[in-house]
């Protein structure tokens, strides 16, 4: 039986490699196929790495991130041909969309502080191929409330898609314990400490804040606010990086990249580098095997209240994570998880993907939980009228309230980008406010025509980029800044 076995494991053998061989060949073949490498898919600029970030204090990075804004300009933008370029590009000097034209460059980090003494502090950090831009509503609202809030760019981000090429989570995470060393510096305890974290940001923010369990040395935060939060990714992300083997060789380098897209969007990254989801991947990953192995641990009764927003379809991140690995491995520290609806009183069902979360009861775990839950949703409702579906922490009943916010007739669901806008942002906002003007209207854009025309797929295009529910989600915001700042005060 052994020489049978052995060549039975031979044969396998052979079949994984020729099947490897030929996937990696496909891989190369197709990647070759695709539009050609610009500058900034190909400029790395040079950013501190975690180890610089860990002695750098805020002024030392803003330095250096001034740095990597004039390295961009110098061997980006300074060498583009218009001639080559399209008008509608970030990186041309002469476009409309070029963000060192703008009044304020929000892919900058950045200090807004309140009138008067700063009644507390909070550190905001957005999501992958992202900028401090997308949480620069929320950051307002706490400075309006007295808090002193800061805005982070992560390494990486904010510069050219080609940043992330040689990003490490790790780099990201240092990022985030200079910038909670920095809100300590400006506003120490006991005034009270919120981390915002966005997508790849919420990752980091619970990250930290369980580093912060172990290690003295690191502020502990009183409240998290996670919105989209990255907890878990497609488990095809662990393999992302077999994608870019064939770029090892130069002819195959565009095998590095997940998607080539036009750079129209000022704020945000259109291209994305295999590296990324490899990234994103290792840092969930790292996130829920710290989890699971504080289980047990009586240090995690200390872990701050965690407040998430989260659409129950997302295509970017895992809601059905959110809810195993991080809501119910959660001590009873009065958490709560915030989640919208799909439009039910519209007739969608026969369009939607039976292998998307479309059920909330498929979803969260029977009650009691330890952990208050509230769905925003038009259940059973003939009209677009919402409701609020409120099922408290340890209890086995829901209560209902109407609320004075409605569907839009047109909108399925939310989307992943959407939640931290509000419908008059001036970039995403569906109803753009006319008091800023980045260029472009990307929430405006409805785009009709023949299949094979534009360079951007439609469902790009089509993707809902702001929040019709906004108004929710920063009055429950807000309440959590009111309640930590007389709770400070008290004390």
């Amino acid at each position: 039986m052994a020489p049978l076995l052995w060549r039975l494991l031979k044969q396998a053998g052979l079949v994984l490699g020729i099947a490897g061989v030929t996937l990696l060949a496909w891989r190369a073949y197709d990647s070759a196929a695709g539009p050609a490498l610009q500058p900034w898919h190909l400029h790395v600029p040079h950013e501190l790495d975690a180890e610089q970030l860990d002695r750098a204090d805020w002024a030392t990075w803003l330095k250096a991130e001034e740095r990597v804004f004039a390295e961009v300009e110098q061997q980006v933008s300074a060498t583009l041909d218009p001639a080559q370029v399209p008008a509608f590009n970030r990186y041309r000097q002469d476009s409309r969309t070029y963000p060192p034209a703008f009044a304020t460059n929000w892919n900058h980090s950045y200090i807004l502080r309140p009138k008067g003494r700063p009644q507390g502090v909070v550190v905001l950090v957005h999501g992958l191929t992202d900028s401090p831009y997308s949480l620069r509503h929320v950051a307002r609202r706490y400075v309006e409330h007295g808090y002193l809030a800061i805005g982070l760019r992560l390494p990486g981000h904010g510069t050219v898609p080609a940043g992330l090429t040689d990003a490490r989570w790790q780099d990201w995470l240092a990022a985030t314990r200079m910038a909670l060393r920095t809100a300590r510096q400006e506003v120490p305890a006991p005034a009270p400490l919120h981390i915002v974290g966005y997508s790849n940001g919420g990752a980091l923010a619970v990250k930290y804040a369980l580093d912060a369990l172990a290690d003295p040395r690191l502020p502990q935060a009183q409240r998290l606010v996670l919105i989209s939060p990255m907890i878990g990714v497609a488990a095809s992300a662990r393999f992302a990086g077999l994608a870019a083997w064939p770029a090892v060789f130069p002819a195959f380098s565009k095998a590095a990249w997940l998607n080539l897209r036009p750079e129209y969007n000022p704020f945000k990254y259109n291209s994305f580098p295999v590296n990324g989801a490899r990234q994103s991947w290792l840092l969930t990953d790292a996130l829920q095997s710290q989890l699971l192995a504080l289980a047990e641990d009586p240090r995690l009764a200390n872990l701050p209240p965690i407040l998430s927003f989260q659409s129950l379809t997302d295509a970017t991140v895992s809601t059905r994570a959110l809810v195993d690995g991080l809501y119910q491995r959660l001590p009873a520290n009065g958490s709560e998880l915030v989640i919208f609806d799909l439009n039910r009183a519209r007739d969608f069902e026969g369009l939607l993907d039976p292998a998307s979360v479309t059920s909330l009861a498929g979803l969260l775990p029977p009650p009691p939980r330890r952990y208050t839950t509230q769905v925003l949703t038009n259940s059973g409702s003939a009209s677009m009228a919402m409701e609020l579906q409120t099922t408290t922490a340890a209890s086995e009943h829901s209560t209902r309230q109407p609320l004075d916010l409605a569907y839009p007739l047109e909108v399925f669901s939310l989307s992943h980008v959407a939640l931290p806008f509000p419908l008059d942002d001036a970039l995403y906002g569906t109803q753009p406010s006319t008091a800023e003007d980045f260029g472009v209207h990307l929430g405006t854009v409805a785009a009709r025509g023949e299949r094979g025309v534009l360079v951007v797929p439609m469902d790009e295009l089509m993707r809902l980029t702001a929040n019709p529910f906004f108004p929710y989600l920063i009055q429950r915001i807000e309440a959590d800044i009111d309640h930590a700042t007389v709770s400070a005060l008290i004390r």
